[in-house]
């Protein structure tokens, strides 16, 4: 093996080394297998009870497209609930218009949600998911209005609204 060859196989591996942990698509999710929650059902269980998009969304962290979660325009008082167990998540009093084509909210109800590292498609983000049953939520994201600076950008699917 020559010089160059040598060079070259080496900047692969290194570049794949420090890449792979961005190009397997996935995060240090909270539904591991090891992580208990209040609620937990089988993988077959979440099929029988959510739509395909929520599942996709919810179980398996996909996300739906801009601007189709009717969700996005809903501003009547009220509680935003995990799709998934039902958990109160979000107040309607503090849901604000982002202009994305998701959800969006500056504050989650107080326990109702915690967070993990994303670093999926090449960049670290803040996943966003149910305190109860480990759903994907969305991200949260430092470009929010005030008090908080916060924009909790929620997947209108992983989301149901309750009425006051």
């Amino acid at each position: 093996m020559d010089k160059r060859h040598f060079l070259q196989i080496s900047a692969v591996l290194v570049g794949t080394a420090f890449f792979s942990r961005y190009l397997n698509g996935s995060s240090e999710t909270m539904a591991a297998a090891d992580t208990k929650f209040e609620v937990t059902k089988p993988e077959e269980e979440w099929k029988s009870i959510l739509t395909p998009e929520q599942f996709q969304v919810l179980r398996k962290h996909g996300t739906e497209r801009a601007h189709t979660s009717p969700l996005d325009k809903i501003y009547d008082p009220g509680t935003f609930v995990c799709a998934g167990c039902g958990q109160p998540l979000f107040t309607s009093e503090t849901k604000f218009n982002s202009g994305t084509g998701w959800p969006s909210f500056f504050k989650p109800i107080d326990g109702a949600i915690a967070t993990t590292v994303d670093r999926s498609f090449f960049m670290t983000r803040t996943e966003v998911h149910c305190s109860r049953c480990g759903g994907h939520l969305g991200h949260v994201f430092n470009d929010g209005p005030k008090p908080t600076g916060l924009r909790y950008c929620m997947n209108g699917v992983s989301l149901q609204f309750e009425p006051a």
